[in-house]
């Protein structure tokens, strides 16, 4: 069974009063107006905390900031990743041919490419990245000077990248795309009508978490916003929250794509940014919580 990370609430501080004489002689409030403030404190608390959904061990930074902001996270990994059915392929292809541009389009398409890439023996590349957190990946690569990133769209998406790649004068130049099995074809097909040569590789996949600490998911019901970096969360999460838990609240997704199958699963209120990334993505969660303060 998957184990969840559920971070706690801050304890509530006892706080003793003076008597109302004024003396310094302390007096214990009543049960009930102690029973409402805790009500009201763990209330308040629910209100400022959302649920994490991404792999294990890729939520940290999220949560990080999060936490500076005063917002609690409850972890819920829904999704994990595998390598898919051509990842095999990436390093010989590296070694076979001279791709003039490596279309890279989320932080676990670098990873995964990376592995194949040190397979391959470091061979130089240029390579073109959706946006930062992807590049990141990149720069926090031992590299020796080998990996050239060297192009980012003006938004953070694939159809700006397939629309604003640079390219030499003449057609045919080549592009290897490590993509996820469940990405869209839309890098290829934008890529293949302005001209580019194309070879897709699925080198990883995106699944659904099978065994979820039921109490954990009990926990998370009851969290007015939940956060997605992926169509799979949005499944998953769908499903877990179908039937008789009644949950009602609001989606802050990390970018168009995860935001596009939050609505077309039927959820109301969706939240996510024009240019895709942490800071946005941060945004997109304060306008959720927001949203459901006011609800």
């Amino acid at each position: 069974m998957m184990p969840v990370s559920l971070a706690p609430y801050p304890p509530q501080p006892y706080l003793p009063q003076l008597s109302a004489g004024g003396s310094n002689q302390l007096c214990l409030q009543p049960i009930a107006t102690r029973l409402q403030r805790k009500s009201a404190y763990i209330l308040a608390s629910i209100n400022k905390t959302v649920v994490v959904t991404r792999e294990r061990g890729k939520n940290g930074k999220l949560m990080k900031a999060l936490e500076a902001r005063g917002i609690y996270s409850l972890e819920l990994p829904l999704i994990e990743h595998k390598l898919g059915t051509d990842f095999e392929r990436l390093p010989l292809l590296l070694n076979e041919n001279k791709f003039h541009w490596i279309a890279v389009t989320s932080p676990e398409a670098a990873s995964v490419f990376l592995q194949g890439w040190k397979t391959a023996g470091h061979p130089k590349v240029k390579i073109a990245v959706v946006g930062s957190g992807t590049r990141e990946v990149f720069e926090q690569a031992e590299q020796n000077g080998s990996l050239d990133v060297c192009f980012t769209p003006s938004k953070a998406n694939a159809k700006c990248l397939a629309e604003e790649l640079p390219r030499g004068p003449s057609n045919g130049e080549t592009v290897l795309y490590p993509a996820s099995i469940k990405a869209s074809n839309e890098i290829e097909s934008g890529l293949t009508v302005r001209g580019f040569n194309v070879t897709r590789l699925n080198t990883y996949s995106t699944d659904s978490v099978k065994e979820l600490d039921r109490a954990a998911v009990v926990a998370a019901a009851s969290v007015p916003v939940v956060t997605f970096a992926s169509p799979t969360a949005v499944k998953a999460w769908v499903k877990l929250m179908t039937g008789d838990r009644g949950w009602d609240g609001a989606a802050a997704c990390i970018g168009s794509t995860s935001a596009a199958a939050a609505r077309q699963a039927g959820l109301q209120r969706v939240f996510y940014p024009e240019d895709p990334g942490l800071d946005g993505w941060i945004t997109s969660i304060i306008q959720a919580l927001d949203c459901m303060i006011k609800k």
